[in-house]
């Protein structure tokens, strides 16, 4: 499986700045060097698993959202007019639809009659 580092980094960098943050003071929460998030978000270094554990952390998003641009349409659990969607969106627009997603299956499982659970 290939890493699609570019958009890894483009996703990152999407998400940073969403959460108001320079590359400085997420390296600072990262503990690592400002230039390693830098190298990250420009594509030329892909972070270690730990590393992206504590990104996303910090991020707030999911593995899913900032790896999109690197699965499979059969990795993802859904229609692909779903996927594709979920792919374009920048992580502010994820927390919408994720938000979105949620209401409406709290209202379908409280609609649900006593025979259907």
């Amino acid at each position: 499986m290939e890493i699609n580092k570019a958009a890894l980094g483009h996703r990152i960098k999407q998400a940073r700045t969403h959460r108001n943050l320079t590359g400085e003071k997420l390296a600072e929460k990262c503990n690592i060097h400002p230039t390693y998030i830098r190298q990250i978000e420009t594509g030329t270094r892909i972070p270690s698993l730990p590393m992206f554990v504590s990104l996303c952390n910090e991020l707030g998003v999911s593995p899913h959202t900032l790896l999109i641009d690197s699965l499979n349409h059969e990795t993802l659990n859904g229609p692909s007019e779903l996927a594709d969607m979920m792919r374009e969106a920048t992580p502010a627009q994820m927390d919408v639809i994720l938000g979105m997603l949620r209401g409406a299956l709290d209202v379908l499982l409280t609609q649900q009659s006593p025979d259907e659970e």
